[in-house]
């Protein structure tokens, strides 16, 4: 382990997972801050490395979908309502 790695509970990533089309899916935004980077900087890294991730890793949110998941995720709706302002 390196000196800046630190140990994530399992029950803080539990808490992150969410139902999906019938999928279990943790948000880039929350996977960026496990991380400790911005959601940009870790969707770019994604994308540059797109050839490591299985097909099926990630999809994107329809926008009735995205609206469901801020609606009943309390540590997002602060968030885009902030981004929604900008």
């Amino acid at each position: 382990m390196t000196r800046n790695a630190v140990l994530i509970s399992a029950d803080r990533i539990e808490r992150l997972i969410l139902l999906v089309r019938g999928e279990k899916v943790i948000l880039d935004a929350d996977l960026a801050r496990l991380y400790g980077v911005s959601t940009k900087r870790f969707n770019e890294q994604v994308k540059r490395n797109r050839r490591r991730f299985p097909k099926r890793f990630m999809f994107r949110l329809t926008a009735d979908e995205k609206a469901e998941v801020v609606a009943n995720c309390d540590h997002l709706t602060a968030r885009f309502a902030i981004r929604a302002e900008s």
